[in-house]
């Protein structure tokens, strides 16, 4: 089982490396300096360059290439990389990135790369980072492969959809760790500099014991994309990717991760078992695929206390996000501040956007030679949705080892254009779902 202490697993927590010692320069390809090279004496010289490669180029990964190239540690950093299964999308963003970074753009037609293998070709175009921005059933294979490449990493969360995925995620991560590569995680909100002072006083014991915790990501949902004639099941699925499990791991894995890494840090801790229920009650049309629109999970962590957990895709609801955490003494909201009985609310200067934030922190750590590596939090924060569908699916008491130690892989046996999906819709178009009692979940 993994550390339940997740702040210590907080980047500057770990017990720094001596980076002279570890050098990654053998994996890069023949005649490319190590970034670590560059952190240690070059880039201060001005005369090399962060070269980054995008994986990955929705909107998401869009904005993750601008802010890692407009980070504050230093503009030596090109993007000249840029992969995604489809053509279409990777040139809408290199010139969506292009208007908004300039020269600092150098993405030449021989370095766009296109199709379910083109995450390998990016890695071995003589980059140093790449940014891993597809939808997260990819995320653990890209990792892997960076990470076998000798590559510095940013990923974005969550950063696997099915207990196998997380184990392949935490194993890649040793290995990263040995190599002494910096790893950072999407999880934005830790970045924030109020709610790290919120966190900070809520550890030091400001709350007195903690009694409960709570966690919401309630909002009318996102996009949908709509069926094309001329389209393949895998490749409609691949486009709506955000409602099929294999590709986003539903809502309370892609979305609701944060408000539950959140609570986790807040508590210290990771849960030992959850229960719940959810299902599929306005969103059952066959362009939300299989996954359900409404989940509560109440876990439990290993002292006992318990965390609620909503998260909601609803149009006309009550909308919120948040992780909460309640003691003896008051509150303290995570992203707004802290209440204690009797005293004026605590309120704290929010900061710079995290998405910024943890880019600039990422790239500063590399620069000075620090050890950097968000990995394991990330995979447990991940691994807490995953056991919360597990839950809500299945109806049943999942403990955190039974999760964790699951082998239900949700993967494709194959990809391909024209491969079979994991689940396909019936006569009607509408595509099975989950049912509590009945569905296996783990």
């Amino acid at each position: 089982m993994m550390d339940s202490n997740v702040d210590n697993l907080r980047p500057g927590n770990a017990s720094r490396r001596d980076f002279l010692k570890l050098s990654v320069a053998g994996t890069l390809g023949a005649g490319i300096p190590s970034t670590l090279a560059l952190a240690r004496s070059a880039y201060a010289a001005g005369s090399d360059v962060i070269r980054l490669a995008l994986i990955g180029c929705g909107g998401r990964g869009t904005g993750a290439a601008v802010q890692a190239l407009q980070n504050k540690a230093t503009k030596g950093v090109k993007l000249v990389a840029m992969a995604d299964a489809f053509q279409d999308r990777l040139e809408g963003a290199l010139k969506r990135i292009q208007t908004r970074c300039g020269d600092q753009v150098d993405v030449p037609p021989e370095r766009r790369f296109v199709g379910f293998d083109c995450h390998e070709k990016a890695i071995e175009a003589g980059v140093d980072m790449v940014l891993l921005c597809t939808p997260p059933g990819f995320r653990p294979m890209q990792f892997e492969a960076a990470v076998k490449a000798g590559k510095h990493v940013f990923m974005e969360k969550p950063v696997a959809v099915d207990a196998p995925g997380v184990r392949r995620i935490l194993a890649a991560n040793e290995e990263a760790k040995r190599r002494g590569l910096v790893v950072g995680v999407g999880l934005n909100i830790r970045h924030q500099k109020g709610t790290l002072e919120i966190v900070r006083r809520v550890h030091e014991g400001v709350l007195g014991p903690i009694h409960f915790l709570r966690a919401y990501c309630n909002n009318a949902g996102v996009w949908v994309r709509r069926r094309e004639p001329q389209q393949t099941e895998m490749e409609y699925q691949m486009r709506n990717w955000y409602y099929f499990n294999w590709l986003c791991g539903d809502h309370i894995v892609e979305q609701h991760v944060h408000a539950l890494d959140l609570v986790n840090w807040l508590a210290g801790a990771v849960p030992v078992r959850a229960n719940g229920m959810g299902g599929r009650q306005v969103r059952v049309g066959p362009e939300y695929g299989e996954i359900y629109d409404h989940h509560f999970v109440e876990f439990e962590y290993p002292d006992g206390v318990r965390m609620f957990s909503q998260c909601r895709h609803i149009p006309g609801c009550w909308n919120t996000f948040g992780g909460i955490a309640h003691g003896t003494q008051g509150y303290a909201d995570g992203t707004q501040g802290i209440r204690l009985a009797g005293k004026e609310p605590l309120q704290f200067e929010r900061g710079e956007d995290g998405h910024q934030v943890e880019h600039d922190d990422l790239f500063a750590a590399l620069l000075a030679g620090r050890d950097y590596n968000e990995g394991d939090y990330g995979a447990q924060s991940t691994m807490t949705a995953i056991l919360g569908r597990m839950a809500t699916y299945s109806g049943k008491v999942v403990t955190w080892d039974e999760a964790l130690s699951s082998n239900l892989s949700l993967a494709p046996e194959t990809l391909a254009w024209d491969a079979k999906p994991p689940v396909t819709p019936a006569p009607d178009g509408l595509y099975p779902c989950a049912i509590p009692g009945v569905s296996r979940a783990w």
